[in-house]
């Protein structure tokens, strides 16, 4: 099994270089950071071992993935050999940026999965079409990066499939919570494993930002836009309700039901990610949730958000958020993410400015205070890295894997059903279902 702190471990990219190209990069780019990435400096990759990728879904967050992607290429780690999107005009601008011929570039990513040279694709669609594509490329033998959500709010069936499947398959995959390649979280759960903080009963965490993703969030590309040859409505809508063309649903895919699910779905695994790794929890038994649409009216998913998850561990996970308001403005582990507490009988754990964990005893407790230092921050660069490294050693014992996005995306799905449906959603670990 591949060594998880040796993948981390490796030659360095500035960060203060990385984060000024990050910043003149497409939109979606802000988390593209990197400390420590690649071997190019110490071990350099022959041309033959490069890694041929395939990126679906080429708007923001796609060039976010081509940037880092590129960087990689430039140190012979990777080859980006394809491109996919719905939309042609992005497409053809994104191919010229990054250098990719128009014979490879497909409106179905169907297509890209038959590319002979991609060895891997790395998935950035709206929400409904992660699992898709995931289950896809897992079916053809790729390894995969895929965007969180793992799978759309109302897809849990597809989130079972897509497990299974890449359980299977023995194909590598890494969700996008790229903060899984923060030390910290591996570290604390090394200390609640051995421990430290006694029997775990409680944990918090959670995402604050100010952004309705509407006009100011999320461009238009062409407001005269419309469906034919360079714009594939049908695809684009999947398996979401038939409607007809709209520009701003298009473009603006995250303020709609359909395809998206506001903090639950797009930031909510960034915290509950790390949380349920270090807890090393099973399936929920229960969830609820409270909030709604509070600033924001122009869209039709919740601005604020909050959930409890009870397990039957005897553990109890609440997660809070809004989009309406973003203190703290920037946390120690990624900007408006609330730094987790896990509590336990003998004592709680978390971190305190950038670099330290801190125990804290529990009353009664004959244990000492104590601080641990953080070997390494959020690596945006490094979690591909991480990706490219378990590939090459056939290990599914990626950062973020299948089974934890499972995890992490179950809860999740629950709280949206719940809140939607206000009711209580159970889950039945006899059948595998949710129960609302």
């Amino acid at each position: 099994m591949m060594d998880k702190q040796q993948s981390r471990s490796t030659s360095s990219l500035s960060r203060r270089t990385f984060m000024t190209q990050a910043a003149s990069a497409a939109a979606g780019a802000a988390l593209v950071t990197s400390s420590s990435v690649a071997r190019a400096a110490d071990k350099p990759v022959s041309a033959n071992d490069r890694i041929g990728v395939g990126v679906i879904g080429n708007g923001g967050r796609g060039n976010a993935h081509l940037h880092a992607l590129n960087w990689l290429q430039d140190h012979g780690e990777v080859e980006i050999v394809a491109l996919s999107d719905t939309y042609r005009p992005r497409m053809r601008s994104t191919g010229e940026r990054y250098g990719v011929p128009e014979s490879n570039q497909y409106m179905d990513y169907r297509d890209l999965l038959q590319h002979p040279k991609v060895d891997m694709v790395t998935i950035a669609t709206p929400d409904h079409h992660h699992g898709y594509a995931a289950l896809a490329a897992v079916k053809a033998g790729k390894s995969v990066y895929c965007e969180k959500p793992v799978t759309h709010w109302r897809q849990f069936d597809l989130t079972k499939q897509l497990a299974a499947a890449v359980k299977e398959s023995g194909c590598t995959f890494q969700l996008g919570s790229q903060g899984m390649s923060d030390t910290a979280w591996h570290q604390m759960r090394e200390l609640v494993q051995g421990g430290l903080i006694g029997q775990p009963i409680h944990a918090e965490c959670g995402y604050f930002r100010v952004g309705d993703w509407g006009e100011r969030g999320m461009p238009i590309d062409d407001p005269n836009a419309q469906p034919g040859s360079d714009l594939d409505w049908d695809a684009f809508l999947g398996d979401s309700p038939k409607r007809d063309f709209d520009v701003s649903r298009y473009f603006r895919w995250r303020m709609y039901e359909d395809y998206a699910g506001g903090p639950v779905t797009d930031l909510f695994p960034h915290s509950l990610t790390p949380v349920l790794s270090i807890l090393g929890v099973g399936m929920p038994s229960m969830v609820v949730a409270t909030g709604g649409m509070f600033r924001y009216q122009e869209r039709e998913v919740p601005d604020t958000f909050n959930m409890l998850i009870d397990y039957p561990e005897k553990i109890t996970v609440a997660v809070l958020g809004t989009q309406g308001n973003n203190e703290p403005a920037t946390g120690a582990r990624g900007a408006g993410q609330r730094i987790p507490v896990i509590r336990g009988w003998e004592g709680s754990l978390t971190i305190r400015g950038t670099r330290t964990i801190v125990f804290t005893p529990a009353e009664g407790s004959d244990k000492k205070p104590q601080e641990f230092k953080i070997e390494q921050g959020e690596d945006f660069v490094g979690h591909f890295q991480n990706l490219l490294d378990c590939h090459r050693a056939g290990s599914q014992d990626t950062n973020s894997p299948m089974d934890l996005a499972f995890r992490v995306q179950t809860p999740i799905q629950m709280a949206y059903l719940a809140l939607r449906d206000k009711k209580v959603a159970q889950f039945d670990t006899d059948k595998q279902e949710i129960v609302l």
